[in-house]
């Protein structure tokens, strides 16, 4: 057994406890990674509010980089000292999703959530929220659970592979397939949303718009790729499209999950437009449409679930980005933090401030 601190949930809507865990030698089939950093999700706070369920007591963190400390029997992929990025949705290979190439919608891609992978120093079970458990020093994780880190990126920045770049640069490239010069518009500065500016910007797209209920916002989406910044309003749409020639935009990606923003991304859209939808929203998060304006305007509503990635075709080309200094990990994180600290980042998400914030152990 090796003791490391964590941040644990021990129901739904509790504060997060920060405590010794107690984690076993990895067994056959696993990995123990000494965690660099760990970005704070939103979706760890769905998680921890309840928005989205998972077992409980848990550690949660899905947005991770580290080094392989030790494996367990019959792992050949990695070996100690490795830096690897934790992929939090493995995909099978096997099920229906995995065998049409959709493994982004693997059917058992979260099947290690309901495992007790460590125990309190009092002895209460823990599962590894999202597979991965980021939010302590280490984690024991299955082996199809870890990815080499890229040639040329640092680890620390590896960390935001794990979820933020992959879905945001995937809701751009794979989902909406933005193509050079199409005009896109992005909702909600926060990581993902950074990394979906930046990903239009990689695209050649233009005019690209972000749109932010702070104005605190503006410095850091232009930084990304923002040609333009709106405040978010009752009048966005029309003024995303006095920014297209009238139109509206090609694309629109939806980074909030609330209703009202998804139905504002549709109407800023043009017609004939798409929008993607990657915010994540409760199930009392209502949209509503009239059959008349789904066939007059012609557009393309369609969800993205962790950017439509494969995290192994997809590293590869996300560290290329960065080597050539098209794609800036560092730019997404607006404050670096310990362990101690994710309570505060959950406020600051909730207060709309700040990008992606990052624990550094």
């Amino acid at each position: 057994m090796v003791v490391v601190r964590a941040a644990v949930l021990p129901s739904v809507g509790s504060p997060l406890e920060i405590a010794g865990i107690e984690l076993p030698e990895p067994g056959p089939g696993q990995v123990r990674v000494r965690l660099a950093a760990a970005g704070v999700c939103h979706s760890d706070l769905s998680l921890s509010d309840g928005t989205m369920r998972v077992p409980v007591p848990a550690v949660l963190g899905h947005e991770g980089a580290g080094t392989v400390v030790a494996v367990g029997e019959g792992v050949t992929r990695v070996a100690p000292g490795d830096g690897v990025v934790l992929n939090w949705a493995p995909s099978c290979g096997a099920c229906h999703h995995c065998g049409l190439g959709e493994v982004w919608l693997c059917a058992d891609a979260l099947s290690g959530v309901g495992r007790v992978y460590a125990i309190t120093e009092d002895g209460t079970e823990l599962h590894p929220g999202l597979n991965v458990a980021a939010f302590a020093e280490e984690t024991v994780v299955a082996a199809d659970c870890v990815l080499p880190v890229p040639d040329g990126v640092p680890l620390t920045d590896a960390a935001l592979l794990g979820c933020a770049v992959l879905t945001g640069y995937g809701a751009v490239h794979h989902s909406a397939r933005v193509r050079q010069g199409e005009s896109v518009v992005v909702f909600g500065a926060g990581g993902v949303g950074l990394a979906a500016l930046q990903a239009a910007r990689i695209a050649g797209a233009g005019p690209v718009v972000a749109v932010d209920v702070s104005a605190e916002k503006e410095p850091l989406a232009r930084a990304a790729g923002a040609t333009d910044f709106l405040v978010a309003s009752g009048t966005t749409a029309k003024e995303i499209r006095k920014l297209t020639g009238g139109h509206g935009a090609d694309v629109a990606v939806e980074c909030v999950g609330r209703a009202a923003t998804i139905r504002t991304a549709w109407d800023s859209t043009r017609r004939g437009g798409r929008t993607t939808v990657v915010g994540i929203g409760g199930k009392e998060q209502q949209v509503t449409f009239n059959a008349l304006e789904i066939f007059h305007w012609g557009r393309t509503l369609s969800g993205c679930v962790y950017g439509n990635s494969d995290p192994a075709r997809d590293l590869p080309v996300l560290a290329e980005h960065v080597r050539a200094g098209r794609l800036d990990l560092s730019a997404l994180v607006t404050d670096r933090i310990t362990l101690d600290g994710i309570p505060s980042a959950f406020d600051n998400m909730l207060a709309g401030k700040g990008g992606r914030a990052l624990i550094v152990f």
